[in-house]
């Protein structure tokens, strides 16, 4: 049936933990890509939602700045001390919060507190969401003015931008909120959640769609804040340059 599954609200979540360097940048790219979203569909409800997990820093502050400008932000503090479940926990919280729309309406996204969306980044997923995507999976690339440059050519030659590409990040990744509660949410874990999630969505049969058209730029940086996390794996990266030059 033409329109059946139109998007008609839409809910972002970020976790945050001590991010009080970057998130006020993520979060004026995020009122960027709310503005441009509504702009371009009149009527369809959109929310911001920061969770913050166990953070001492002054993340809280800047967060709260937002959310008392902009009737769309809001915020709520847990100490879950895993990004997984500050996900989870975002996403439900925010579908409780909607309109009573069918869940096959509602899309739900997500990035991280040190990331920078496009301004069409949600453009984008309800354009897709709206000719049959169940989930987005979008591509990402870590911020140069961070990282010493060979790490970054080196990254860049593992991770090409196409689309159809192979990668999945919890920076950038959108999904049909009847899809996310059928595959089970996000798990529980402190890194990889967004791999597991995506596992449970294909068994499920649902549209996932690869796409480097919404690519989030995220931080360098090479200090983990999570085991096997992004961090870390850049610093993976670092780690082999040496025997690559060697070899």
């Amino acid at each position: 049936m033409p329109g059946r599954l139109d998007i008609k609200s839409v809910a972002v979540v970020m976790p945050a933990h001590n991010e009080d360097q970057h998130i006020g940048k993520a979060l004026l790219a995020l009122k960027a890509a709310a503005d441009a979203l509504q702009l371009k569909h009149q009527g369809l409800e959109a929310r911001i939602m920061v969770v913050l997990d166990n953070c001492t820093d002054r993340s809280a502050e800047i967060t709260a700045a937002h959310v008392s400008e902009d009737p769309r932000f809001c915020l709520v503090n847990v100490t879950l001390r895993s990004t997984g479940a500050s996900r989870d926990h975002g996403f439900r919280t925010a579908l409780a919060c909607l309109a009573a729309d069918a869940t096959e309406r509602v899309w739900l996204a997500t990035t991280d507190a040190d990331s920078t969306v496009p301004r069409h980044w949600l453009t984008r997923q309800v354009e897709l969401a709206n000719t049959g995507s169940d989930a987005i999976l979008g591509s990402v690339e870590p911020d140069p003015a961070d990282m010493d440059p060979a790490i970054h050519r080196r990254w860049l030659e593992l991770h090409p931008f196409r689309e159809d590409h192979q990668h999945i990040y919890g920076a950038n990744l959108g999904i049909r909120a009847s899809a996310y509660l059928a595959a089970g949410g996000f798990p529980g874990l402190r890194t990889h959640e967004d791999r597991v999630l995506v596992e449970r969505l294909r068994r499920h049969g649902f549209a996932v769609t690869a796409t480097d058209t919404i690519r989030v730029v995220t931080s360098g940086r090479t200090h983990a804040r999570a085991p096997e996390g992004f961090a870390a794996y850049l610093r993976s990266l670092a780690s082999e340059l040496p025997t690559a030059a060697n070899g």
